[in-house]
């Protein structure tokens, strides 16, 4: 069983219209609600594939109670602890014109009791789990180092853990050495404190992650394309380009052509320290989907980022290396 963590889940709504306009009254043409959080996302793209996942975190509410039944629908255990006040929404505003507009709410706030019962189930639930995958946000009330604590406890039984947020958080987690860690360039630069001016101060920059215990560094680079950073191997490979069609937020995914690793390809990077880089490589062409239990994420089914995940799984190695670089493919796509 995969183990995912949403500390501050919410009901993603996407508003469609020609144009917004502020300070005045704006109708919307539809919207779309499903339930999100970057950890929840995850969790749906694994049920694609048929993995048994659980998902966790905090809910409250009615929106909450919606979540969970949609999750129930698409097959995912839900095991969040109930809190006081209510489930946030987020709006992303997509209008004809191209502009897209973000309202995000903070999220519920989280007590000392809640978080205590939370670390508790948490524990209980790694323990039955093979793979831990921590994602996102915290809502108020949360501590900085709460993945810190998360990745400590889950490693403390022999789990591997991918890491995927930003800011303190981030910075606070990669000090328990999780088995992989998702940061873009700024988070990067965030974490080490400093300025990475070019490729070779990206790598060094992840060999001191390595260093401090981290398993694998996978570095996004936007239209740069993608750093892995593991220990004692280096292997590289070149992606093809091909159309984005972008999840909500439209971060910006990538496919990489995993056969390569396969062959063990060698690209140029520092001892310890492999690259996945070179050209755009984004998630393949949308297509409709009601899959996952009869759901759908963000109305989508991005096979193009999905079949290089499924690649790994022809890989002839240990099978809980294959779920966890699956896994961080997962994780970086949302």
């Amino acid at each position: 069983m995969i183990l995912t963590v949403t500390l501050n889940p919410a009901v993603d709504k996407t508003y469609r219209t020609g144009e917004l306009f502020p300070g005045r009254v704006n109708r919307m043409r539809s919207v779309d609600n499903i339930p999100g959080g970057k950890g929840i996302n995850v969790s749906k793209i694994l049920r694609q594939y048929d993995y048994e996942v659980t998902a966790t975190g905090f809910l409250g509410g009615y929106q909450g109670r919606w979540m969970e039944d949609q999750l129930d629908r698409l097959k995912i255990r839900s095991a969040f602890v109930q809190v006081d006040g209510e489930t946030r929404t987020s709006m992303n505003i997509v209008a004809d014109n191209g502009y897209v507009t973000e309202i995000l709410e903070p999220g519920p706030h989280i007590s000392d009791t809640q978080l205590k019962e939370f670390m508790q189930k948490f524990a209980s639930l790694a323990e039955e789990s093979g793979l831990v995958i921590l994602s996102g946000s915290a809502a108020p009330g949360i501590p900085t180092d709460i993945y810190a604590r998360l990745i400590r406890s889950a490693s403390s039984m022999g789990k591997q853990v991918i890491l995927d947020t930003s800011g303190e958080l981030l910075k606070e987690g990669v000090k328990a050495a999780p088995s992989v860690v998702k940061p873009n360039r700024k988070e990067l630069e965030y974490i080490i404190g400093r300025r990475l001016q070019d490729m070779n101060d990206i790598k060094d920059a992840s060999s001191v992650l390595l260093s401090d215990g981290v398993g694998l560094v996978i570095v996004s680079l936007g239209d740069k394309g993608l750093l892995l950073a593991g220990k004692g191997r280096c292997k590289g490979t070149q992606s093809n380009r091909t159309e984005y069609g972008g999840l909500r937020g439209q971060r910006g995914g990538l496919s990489c052509d995993v056969h390569d690793i396969r062959r063990g390809y060698r690209g140029n990077a520092p001892k310890g320290c492999g690259c996945f880089g070179g050209q755009r490589h984004d998630i393949g062409k949308r297509q409709r989907s009601s899959e996952a239990g009869g759901g759908n994420t963000q109305g989508y089914s991005y096979r193009g980022n999905l079949a290089a995940v499924k690649l790994l799984r022809k890989i002839k190695k240990d099978k809980i290396k294959r779920l966890l670089i699956s896994g961080a493919f997962l994780s970086y796509l949302l």
